[in-house]
């Protein structure tokens, strides 16, 4: 079995912005296991254990999805936390693109009938920075830290391609390897 999700990548001058932030989130925000730079991605799907003989089939079904889904822009801008700033466990950067959805819901549809689950949780587009194991600081830090940067532009990235990746989980954090690209439609 390994653990593996479907991600989208930001453009490497986005990821360098984001990166520059978060350098100086460091300095001001305690108590937050920090994300590698080389882990910044997008999510779509998370698909926990799998066999490594259904890759395969996972890549076909995302295939099919990559041979009908155009490919789009996404922007990446503002900083936030879930749930809430009362009990912040995520920090993370926001992304917008009227795609993103779509990617999403195509991906859910073709890899259902492999056994993959429906995401329950609404749909939120983010690249996580950082999470907190618990929260022990003081609040008005991170309040005039989402303030400061809640409306901060990280740039746009062409979204080309989607990867399935494995994640390895190690003390020092995740290590992600590709397991296969698929690429999007080329827009017209």
């Amino acid at each position: 079995m390994i653990r593996a999700f479907v991600a989208v990548q930001l453009s490497p001058d986005v990821v360098a912005k984001i990166f520059g932030i978060q350098s100086q989130l460091k300095r001001s925000l305690k108590g937050i296991r920090w994300v590698n730079r080389d882990n910044f991605h997008f999510t779509i799907k998370f698909l926990g254990a799998v066999e490594e003989e259904s890759i395969p089939s996972i890549l076909a079904g995302l295939e099919q999805v990559g041979g009908t889904m155009p490919q789009f822009r996404i922007i990446s801008g503002g900083i936030g936390v879930f749930p809430g700033i009362r009990r912040p466990r995520v920090l993370w950067v926001g992304l917008q693109g009227e795609n993103l959805k779509s990617l999403a819901m195509e991906v859910e549809q073709r890899l259902e009938p492999l056994g993959f689950e429906k995401e329950e949780r609404d749909f939120k587009p983010h690249l996580t920075l950082g999470r907190w194991r618990e929260f022990t600081g003081s609040y008005e830090p991170l309040k005039q830290e989402l303030e400061r940067w809640k409306n901060h532009h990280f740039g746009e990235s062409w979204i080309r391609e989607m990867v399935l990746f494995q994640s390895v989980l190690k003390r020092e954090g995740a290590i992600y390897s590709p397991l296969g690209v698929v690429p999007l439609k080329e827009a017209n």
